[in-house]
């Protein structure tokens, strides 16, 4: 056997037997795994509420061989989303963050750069202040995972899209300027392509004082979005969550 300790966020958790729970759990040094919480419905010395999703933990766990499942022994909160009030938009921006990653992630593969995103957002998404860090998030993630497209040039004929704005369709990876966009494609402002250029350059702080209503780049995270649901061949349910709120 081999012991861990790193520190971890929390994506999901599932009850199993009597007070027991799978874990699956983001590290910074090994990537996404998931463990065995014995007791953990009862133990509030070993776990406390450390195990709600998107808590950045101490976590302490063994691996045994020839075993999918680590064993969970303990997790130390680092910074809960509880320590702040939760309304119905920062909890679905929460479970947004916690979907992609659960659904996006390999097992076993450290991604240092997205484990440092995933802290940044969590400290900006706060009240109803949504809007901002989703959006940082969800373009973020697209280009780490490989799956953003050129954002300065028509992927069909190679134009430079300038200060005009390019169109973007759901089954298809790409943006494209206006003499290649098709009756089916969605405009991306060039506002939102600006912004998005801007994001690209700046850390998360750098737009904390900025107005983000719900409507603003609504049209960008829904690009991310259909791109991230076109290369996990699912939908995301948080996504539709926030789109009920006018966000996408």
């Amino acid at each position: 056997m081999s012991a861990y300790q790193g520190e971890a966020v929390v994506l999901r958790t599932w009850p199993v037997h009597e007070a027991d729970e799978i874990v699956s759990l983001f590290t910074r040094d090994y990537g996404r795994i998931r463990g065995v919480a014995k007791a953990a419905a009862k133990s509030r010395r070993r776990f406390g509420g450390a195990l709600e999703p998107m808590t950045w933990v101490s976590a302490s766990y063994v691996e045994r061989p020839k075993q999918d499942l680590v064993r969970l022994d303990a997790c130390e909160v680092l910074s809960s989303p509880l320590s702040e009030p939760v309304n119905y938009a920062r909890a679905a921006a929460l479970a947004f963050y916690a979907e992609v990653l659960e659904e996006a992630l390999p097992d076993h593969d450290p991604h240092e750069t997205v484990f440092r995103l995933v802290l940044a957002v969590l400290e900006h998404t706060l009240g109803d202040r949504v809007w901002m860090p989703v959006t940082y998030f969800s373009l973020w993630i697209t280009r780490l995972l490989g799956w953003m497209p050129s954002l300065t040039h028509c992927t069909v004929c190679g134009e430079a899209f300038g200060a005009a704005p390019a169109w973007f369709q759901p089954q298809s990876d790409g943006l494209v300027c206006v003499r290649d966009k098709t009756p089916s494609s969605r405009i991306l402002s060039a506002d939102s392509l600006v912004l998005a250029r801007r994001i690209f350059q700046s850390p998360v702080a750098a737009f904390a004082g900025e107005e983000w209503l719900a409507n603003r780049a609504a049209d960008l995270r829904r690009f991310a979005t259909q791109a991230l649901e076109r290369h996990l061949e699912r939908r995301l349910h948080a996504a539709a969550a926030l789109a009920k709120l006018g966000g996408a």
